[in-house]
């Protein structure tokens, strides 16, 4: 390692790794949102939320993480990562953790269960239905789902079927009652998504349901006739879903990527889950026929697919057992301007979300869509919802003549086919829409108005930590920021003419987006703070706050910069593999993560700089696949208020002793003590967000004249 003055340091020498494995980093990211799931501070549902939680993360991570080591083993790669492990040895650690992570989070979900019977909320298992409850099932069974499912004789049919991966199925071991016919065979049962999980049960003063697998292993017989169920089980088929797309040769990319989405369901299978109920003869032989060894194969002594749980977490009522309302704050500033044109001109504007409403931001885009005075709108859309507001106050503003141009990332996944849907639906409203750039993904978050005032163009900006999706702003903790600063404003209009013209910019006079300088910038930026603290003319300090932290090079600056005596306080939501608080190494880093009802998903960074201290905002975290294939967006913040707003919030986020952890130097995490004063960074955010929107209530009334009909300038 060496410094950008030329002085060299060289790493002392350790037993172990300067890494941890980035699998097993992410891994104890779930175990922490089972941690809120087995918390008894928490309220029961939001535990039962939590508990869902680990199921989703840890299906999204064989799909994507395990089948990736499996394709690195199935090619014969036996290098070792940066933490000094196989594919191999990898996915053997994987296995075991992955069954304890499954034991502990199933013993969680029985102890929620029984503790909401107790509150009225009961899920009632097969062998307690009661007459009542089997003659109301029968009743549904006959009427809803036996004229709707599909037995699927596996062993018979040829070619045969393809079971859909992550979704859940019933097993049947048969024999045939007539003589002539074929012994025994295996059918399965796929279970449609569209009828409810949970399958309401008679009663009067509580709420009781049967779960839907139950069902149709209680009644499955009327599927098979001529059939005798020798036993029967649920499972669940994990396939792998990493599809690359190869952008760089594909004509239409939009054909591309639906066929990319329909080849997942035949993807090979990464594990199999079975329920511990199910005979051993039906388990091995499922596991045979999806080619999956022993070790491969998940007994889950509880509920399959937990995921759904949201389902029974929605039913009305049972207040007591959620988390208090904290509804979204409209900072008061939108409350003391004539129109949010006005509010944006006067100032630049930090949007906290979900403290702060995402509603300004929804507001913005409709008002452009109506304002005479608008006369484009370019918009980058990574992720955002089924009914989408932003979208439809798009197509709005180009069926009103508008120049709307939209950057689609098609390539954003798990939500490739809504982005296809969306690319067509506002083509077909007139905007013109590009599909992304091939090789590259675009995260970067950014919007650009062009409005016509007093006989001159001033643009409005908008960026974000975040996607623009009003319902994940209601449950992310992200951060939004509106500007019309010209500097900025030139930025992002380069930016979307290097996107859809394939221009290259003359210079940026504020942000940095490009891929590998985007690095470059990041590490600049650490080596200038341990440079000041090799001079002994600052004790440098560098905060930073990012979703995950796994890029070799800005960790190996870190610990540079820790060696020349810069303190370094990370908060780091999931994956790290910066080792911290190694003597001569990282002793000057430390890592937080918190884990609490809503989902840290913002980048801040902060560097001291000798005292002219700097902070950013972007839409990037520390990893490889940010900084060197995707195009997202480093913004600093200059206004001195909002500066010293967040260098608080990163400030608070640190002094958390409620809902935090502190990574140590073997992996492992444990919990921040309790001090004195108990300080829950997002009740304190959210309280601070509802202190200042009542300043609105307390600010001096302002008056605007009425202007004349059709002029909204």
């Amino acid at each position: 390692m060496s410094l950008s003055n030329g002085q060299a340091t060289s790493p002392p020498r350790f037993d172990e790794p300067l890494f941890f494995n980035r699998e097993l980093s992410w891994l104890e990211f779930n175990d922490r949102v089972l941690r809120e799931g087995l918390s008894p501070d928490v309220p029961l549902l939001e535990r039962l939320r939590f508990l869902a939680i680990v199921d989703s993360n840890l299906e999204e991570f064989l799909m994507i993480r395990v089948a990736g080591l499996k394709q690195q083993i199935h090619a014969g790669i036996r290098q070792a990562d940066l933490a000094g492990l196989t594919p191999e040895e990898q996915l053997a650690r994987i296995t075991e953790r992955v069954r304890r992570l499954l034991s502990e989070q199933q013993e969680g979900i029985r102890e929620v269960l029984e503790a909401l019977a107790r509150e009225g909320l009961e899920v009632v298992w097969r062998n307690n239905w009661r007459g009542e409850d089997r003659s109301a099932l029968h009743s549904y069974w006959a009427a809803e789902l036996l004229p709707s499912l599909t037995p699927l004789a596996i062993t018979e049919l040829n070619p045969p079927p393809v079971l859909a991966g992550q979704q859940l199925h019933v097993a049947l071991w048969t024999s045939a009652t007539q003589r002539n016919a074929s012994s025994e065979r295996i059918i399965a049962i796929p279970i449609p998504s569209q009828f409810p999980r949970f399958v309401a049960l008679p009663g009067d003063r509580i709420q009781r349901f049967a779960l839907l697998e139950d069902v149709v292993v209680e009644f499955a017989a009327d599927l098979v006739p001529g059939q005798k169920i020798l036993g029967a089980g649920t499972f669940v088929v994990i396939r792998d879903a990493d599809v690359a797309i190869q952008d760089e040769d594909a004509r239409d990319l939009l054909e591309t990527v639906e066929e990319a989405v329909l080849a997942r369901r035949r993807r090979r299978p990464v594990c199999l889950y079975v329920s511990a109920d199910m005979p051993e003869k039906l388990r091995n032989w499922l596991a045979s026929w999806f080619e999956l060894k022993p070790a491969e194969t998940f007994e889950v002594a509880g509920i399959l697919r937990p995921s759904s749980f949201h389902t029974l977490i929605q039913k009305v009522g049972f207040h007591h057992l959620r988390y208090p309302e904290w509804p979204p704050q409209v900072p008061a500033v939108f409350h003391q301007a004539h129109d949010l044109w006005e509010a944006i001109a006067e100032q630049d504007i930090l949007l906290v979300h979900p403290y702060e409403s995402f509603e300004p931001i929804i507001q913005l885009l409709q008002q452009a869509a109506e304002d005479p005075n608008v006369l484009a709108i370019k918009q980058t859309l990574y992720r955002t919802s089924g009914d989408s507001p932003i979208v439809q106050a798009l197509a709005e503003a180009a069926a009103k003549g508008k120049e709307v141009t939209v950057i689609v990332e098609l390539k954003a996944r798990f939500d490739e086919a809504r982005n296809v849907h969306w690319a067509r639906l506002l083509e077909d409203a007139g905007c013109h829409v590009i599909y992304g750039i091939a090789g590259l993904k675009i995260h970067a978050k950014a919007l650009l108005i062009v409005r016509r005032e007093s006989g001159r163009i001033r643009r409005y900006v908008h960026l974000s930590t975040g996607n623009y999706n009003e319902k994940t702003a209601r449950v992310y903790s992200d951060i939004g920021f509106l500007s019309c600063d010209r500097e900025l404003a030139a930025d992002v209009a380069s930016l979307f003419n290097m996107l859809t013209g394939a221009s290259e910019p003359t210079r940026w006079y504020k942000i940095t987006v490009e891929p590998r300088q985007l690095k470059r910038r990041f590490l600049n930026l650490i080596a200038r703070e341990a440079m000041a603290a090799a001079a002994s003319d600052s004790p440098g300090l560098i905060m930073a706050k990012v979703n995950a932290l796994e890029d070799p090079d800005i960790i190996q600056a870190l610990y540079q910069a820790s060696q020349m005596g810069v303190k370094i306080y990370l908060n780091v939501r999931g994956i790290c593999c910066l080792r911290p608080g190694i003597p001569g190494l990282s002793e000057n880093i430390e890592v937080r993560s918190i884990v609490d009802r809503f989902l840290e998903h913002a980048r801040i960074f902060y560097f001291y700089n000798r005292g002219n201290e700097e902070v950013y905002l972007s839409s990037a975290d520390w990893m490889r696949r940010n900084l060197d294939r995707r195009i997202e967006i480093l913004w600093p913040i200059t206004d001195p208020n909002l500066r010293r707003r967040l260098i608080k919030m990163l400030e608070i986020y640190f002094a958390d002793n409620v809902k935090a952890y502190r990574l140590l130097p073997n992996g492992t995490y444990e919990r921040v003590p309790p001090g004195p004063d108990p300080i829950r960074a997002q009740e304190k955010l959210y309280l601070q967000a509802v202190e200042a929107a009542k300043l609105a209530e307390l600010s001096p009334l302002r008056f605007h004249p009425l202007q004349p009909p059709g002029d909204s300038g």
